[in-house]
Formats: C-alpha cells, structure tokens, sequence
C-alpha cells in the first residue's frame, strides 16, 4: 500500500540525507563557514520522520500527507528548508489523491506534477539550475514513461537517473556553479533524497549512488562574471512591479473560480500567487495599483491581514543564526497583551542584548551553523504576548522559514521586515514606534534599513574568488559588501580597514557602528578601533561586543 511504502522509505531516505549533510554543506558556492544546504534539508526531513512515526499504524495517505506537510512546514529551516517543506507537501497530497491501494505510473507523475505546482507557487522568483529545476525535470521524465506505459519500477528507477542527470546540468544553467566547479547543493539533495527512497523501496537501503559533485572549471572564469553573491534568488528585487501585496481572502461563493482570479492577479503584475481551498485563501502579487486588485476582491469575499510593502525602498544584507532552546528558561508570568511586539534573530549574546536594549521582545538565537526552524520563529511570534508582531529574520535564509512562520500563526497580524543583518535591525528598531500600526511599522522600518550598507569580516573554509578574480585559498580572510567578496588577505585587521576605506571611498558615511565576534579579543578590537581612526578620522564609531561565531568582525556604515 502506498501509506506503507512512505511510511517505510521516508525515514530510511532521510537518513541518508543527514549522513551526506557535509558534503552537500560543501558545495554552497560562498566560501564562507557557514553554508547549510545540507544541514537544513536534513533538519527539515527529520521534523517529517518524527510526524510520521508518532501516527498510529493503520494512519492512510491522507494522514501521512497531512503529517508531511505540518511537519514539514514546522521544521523547515533556511529558504532550502522552506522550499523542500513545499515539494514534500506537493507530492504527498498528489500520492493520497491515489485510487488504488499501490501507487501506477500515473500516480507517480500526477503526485510529482503537484510537487511542481506546490513548490513553484512557493518561490516567488525561480531560478534555473537549483532544486526547482531538478523537480520540473524529474516531473517531466515521469510524464514521459507514463505515456510509454512503462510499470512503476521503471518509472522510478528513470526518475532517479533524471535527478542525477538534472544536478549535473545546473552548472551549466547557473554559471556561479561552473565558476567554483560545483553543482548545486539543494539539487543534489534532492536527488539524493530522491534515489534513497527509491533505493529503500526497491529493497536497497542505504545504497546511493557515487555521483561526481564537482566540475571543471578552468574554462568557466571566460564565460561568467567574476563575482560570487552570497545570496543568488532575491524574491525582492527584479520585478517591475512596486507593491508587493498580501492578504488572506474568504470568499462568499462556493463556485468562487480560482483560475479566473488567478488570471486577474496576473493579469495586474507578477508573482502571482492563489494558494488554499475554498472558502479560505492566501493570496500574493506583485503590482503597481494594490487598489484594483483589493477593489476587485472585494467583491468576491472578505479579505483582511492586508500587508503592502514598497519594494523599492526595500534593502537587504545578510548575517546567520539560530534560536536558542528557551525550554529551560523559567516561564514569564502573564502580562496584559501589548499592541506590537518585536522578535528578532541573533547570533552572539552581544547582538541579542543590544537587541532587547532598542524594545526587542523575543531573541530568536543561536550558531552560525545552523538556522532557526519555522516552529522555533512561530513559537517566538507566540511568546511576544501581542496583537501585532514583527519579525527582523537578519538573514536571507532565515527569511522563507519567517514569512512560514508568520502565515502560520493564528490570533496574531504578523509582518516580516526583511533584514538580512543584524545591523539592518538595529536601524530598523530605532524608527519602530511601539504605539503605531503594523503597517505603518513595516513600511517605516523598511524604508530605515535601506539605509545601511553593510560588512563583514570572515575566514574562507573553500577556494574561491573575489569580486575583482582575486584568487582565494582557504584560510584567508575575506572582507565582504554587499553579496562580494571584495576584500582578500591574511590579516583580520587589515582586511576590516581596507574594507572600511573602499566602503568609504565608495559612499562616505558618518557613523560606523562595529561589532567583535567571539573570537576577537578585547585587546584585538581596541587595536582595530584604533587604526580604524588613523585611517578615517572623520567617521564617528560606535563599536559594541557582538560576540557572534565565526565572523569576528560585522559592521555598518550610515
């Protein structure tokens, strides 16, 4: 039966996912230490096990379906996390849509279309030669042998050597891949989650195959640009649009057409997005008149959690963390709910103070290594004991489990204001007005963090290259602004003034405010502000203990 082939194989694939965590971790194209494709995708299969296996034995498809997709959701972890949530959903409901009791052929390609569906709906800006591209051929190859009548052991077996042969084009499809001679991370752990399942059905556990993850790429710094970007898919930048707009719909009909509003929302800009069952929606777009598309849904139900955000002010940079176990921590008594609350990502016990000290309620925090789950944010949206929240995610992997977080809380209108460093949040709280409105809080401290431009300082765990093809090792220091590496030495001092003064060069600012990592001594940091001041004697610093991991210096230039 279906329900006891996913019940059985689930785990057994997600464990050989975890065992090859590392070697997907490693090809995360930025050499910095703290890549965690492999990591999250893992975290989040693992999430989906524990559900599984606490259902009673006799649990159908429509159950495990059911505990795949909160599981999932629950646990995803980074945007790799959020997106793998979304393909476990897809094909899980389309398996439970099954007539018989054993999965055919069409099954197989039905369940995989759905995936697709699902999966594309989630990410507002796909980008070819990752884990989506691997999906929609994986699903292809499937409607192929569905047309050939091939049987499902056939089907199954060409659909794992498609994920392998899919992975090994997306070099090719996404030429930061060929430049650093890798294929990419999420893609190959699909496929490899893919051939374990099947491998475990077929009686073969724990057997994958010995795919050759890197390329060469000796000819490819001739073909690309010689710029590595820590972030490669920003779901907010590109579309023409200026509106991104978000509102949950309850429609007063029950022939309500959800193609031909699907249209309507296209048919008004971009991104376009129609997700639930009717009467209840979730509905997403990118355009320049939010007006119309409110105007027009109006008059086909009651639409509220309305959220407007103007993309064009929005800037964003990056740091990493995860939230701290909070259950040992003694409960807080009962307060009256509060209008806004503010939950916050950090890294390091010094960002997490500096955080509460400009009205953040809840530290959401943790390593360098690891990201914080959807669960882990939903549960701190919770904790905030308000009518309104706001999340600051304080990095681009953290912001899909976010937004996750906020769709999934109930009683509460949550935003994401999407930080992508811990300096970004520092900028956004000090416009935040605890009295005002959700909206006119997220608009506000949208526009605030545009305002930064960021660095930060780190070890290279992999060769690479900088930004103007200077050759990276590991080992080196590396100086990075703004998704490139544009500094390269062997020195953390150096590195952070050379960087400050080409940041400086660039756009001069007024104020520097700088934060030491955990690795960075007292004696350190106070050279450091020393020099900095040699070299820019006009720059007011504000320099803190950051005590984040792995990057002993990040910093911010307004």
């Amino acid at each position: 039966m279906i329900a006891n082939v996913v019940r059985t194989c689930f785990p057994i694939a997600a464990k050989v996912v975890a065992d090859k965590a590392d070697e997907i971790n490693k090809l995360n194209v930025f050499p910095v230490p703290d890549g965690d494709t492999g990591t999250n995708m893992s975290l989040t299969l693992g999430t989906v096990v524990g559900e599984i296996e606490s259902l009673p034995s006799d649990a159908s498809m429509a159950d495990i379906a059911k505990a795949i997709t909160h599981g999932s959701l629950m646990g995803a972890r980074g945007n790799s996390g959020v997106i793998t949530s979304q393909i476990l959903r897809g094909v899980a409901e389309g398996l439970a849509a099954a007539k018989g009791p054993d999965a055919t052929t069409a099954d197989i390609a039905a369940a995989l279309r759905n995936g697709v569906k699902v999966a594309f709906k989630a990410v507002r800006k796909p980008v070819e030669g990752t884990i989506l591209t691997v999906l929609k051929d994986v699903s292809a190859r499937a409607d192929q042998m569905e047309k050939a009548k091939a049987t499902p052991q056939e089907t199954l077996d060409a659909i794992v050597v498609e994920a392998y042969e899919s992975v090994a084009r997306t070099p090719d499809l996404l030429p930061v891949l060929k430049e650093n001679g890798v294929v990419d991370s999420g893609a190959y752990g699909l496929a490899t989650f893919i051939e374990a399942f099947v491998n475990a059905y077929e009686g073969k556990a724990g057997e994958v195959s010995d795919f050759k993850t890197t390329v060469d790429s000796a000819d490819a710094k001739k073909q690309v640009a010689n710029v590595v970007d820590i972030e490669i898919n920003d779901d907010w930048e590109g579309s023409q649009y200026r509106y991104c707009t978000e509102f949950l719909f309850h429609a007063d009909s029950p022939d309500f057409d959800e193609d031909a509003n699907l249209k309507y929302l296209a048919s008004m800009g971009d991104c376009e997005l129609l997700v639930g069952s009717n009467p209840d929606y979730k509905i997403h777009v990118h355009t320049n008149r939010p007006d119309r598309v409110l105007r027009h849904m109006l008059h086909r139900g009651q639409i509220y959690n309305v959220f407007v955000h103007n993309m064009d002010l929005e800037a964003q940079e990056r740091t990493e963390s995860i939230r701290e176990d909070k259950q040992a921590e003694a409960p807080k008594p009962k307060e009256p709910q509060k209008n806004l609350g503010f939950v916050a990502v950090a890294a390091g016990s010094g960002q997490a103070d500096i955080l509460k000290s400009l009205g953040v309620d809840v530290i959401v925090s943790g390593g360098q290594t690891m990201n914080p789950s959807t669960a882990d944010i939903l549960g701190a949206i919770e904790e905030c004991n308000a009518k309104n929240v706001i999340v600051l995610p304080n990095n681009g992997n953290i912001r899909m489990a976010s937004e996750a977080a906020v769709s999934a809380v109930e009683g509460i209108k949550a935003a994401v204001v999407p930080t992508k460093s811990v300096l970004q949040a520092f900028a956004a709280m000090f416009v935040a007005d605890p009295d005002g409105s959700l909206e006119d809080n997220v608009a506000d401290m949208t526009e605030a963090i545009g305002e930064v431009r960021d660095g930060e300082v780190t070890t290279a765990v992999r060769d690479s290259s900088a930004a103007d093809g200077t050759p990276i090792h590991s080992g080196d220091v590396m100086g990075i602004e703004g998704g490139a590496i544009e500094v390269v030495g062997n020195d953390v001092e150096k590195v952070t003034v050379e960087l400050i003064n080409k940041m400086q060069d660039e756009e001069e600012g007024d104020t520097l405010t700088i934060l030491a990592g955990s690795d960075l001594s007292d004696e350190a940091f106070q050279h450091l502000l020393d020099e900095i001041e040699k070299a820019q004697p006009d720059l007011e610093v504000d320099s803190h203990r950051g005590e984040q991991p792995l990057y002993p210096v990040v910093f911010s230039i307004e």
